[in-house]
């Protein structure tokens, strides 16, 4: 899919669904952590946004990543074809695709990642209750979290809360490729 069509979507599905919650930029902007001029630039589809940004705007908003870079409604069944993935280029030789997603009634995410040897991803903090899987498919990942790290090798899987920073790194020499799923509640817990 062309980069314009996703940019659009983006654009739309921010602005769609900022207005059904009867949410101001400055309320967005504040719940988000995203600056009121970025958010404006994204409704506007006058910028790409990263990852980092497109969560959390869907985090404030309380949809997933996918709802908000989806390009048309989501019926009762949908096969998302690989021409239909959205992908987000990270560092050098890295990227996430993103699969699929769903908002309703439950937050849940389906991705993709690779990294090249010496590339990370900083994950910020999800809302409380929000988990993570993911099992490694090639090479050697190197999950921190929690002030600990953990190396998760090819065939391994593992579970745990993202309430908190963590970071994704390949520490090897090849290329490692995971796939991860994200689930979160629709409404946060209370503490």
């Amino acid at each position: 899919m062309d980069p314009e069509t996703i940019t659009a979507a983006v654009a739309n599905n921010v602005r769609a669904q900022r207005a059904h919650r009867q949410m101001t930029l400055d309320e967005l902007a504040a719940r988000s952590g995203v600056s009121r001029g970025m958010l404006v630039q994204v409704e506007q589809g006058r910028t790409n946004p990263s990852i980092t940004t497109l969560t959390r705007i869907a985090d404030a908003l309380g949809v997933t990543v996918a709802r908000i870079v989806e390009v048309s409604d989501t019926p009762v069944v949908r096969v998302v074809s690989a021409r239909d993935v959205v992908t987000f280029p990270h560092g050098t030789a890295s990227s996430a695709r993103l699969l699929v997603g769903t908002d309703a009634p439950s937050i849940l995410e389906l991705w993709d990642w690779r990294l090249a040897p010496g590339e990370h991803h900083d994950g910020d903090a999800h809302p409380p209750g929000t988990r993570e899987m993911l099992t490694v498919l090639e090479g050697e990942l190197t999950l921190s979290v929690y002030g600990g790290s953990h190396v998760i090798g090819v065939d391994d899987a593992v579970v745990f809360s993202a309430d908190r920073p963590h970071k994704y790194a390949n520490r090897g020499e090849v290329p490692l490729r995971f796939v991860m799923v994200v689930t979160e509640p629709r409404e946060t817990p209370d503490q």
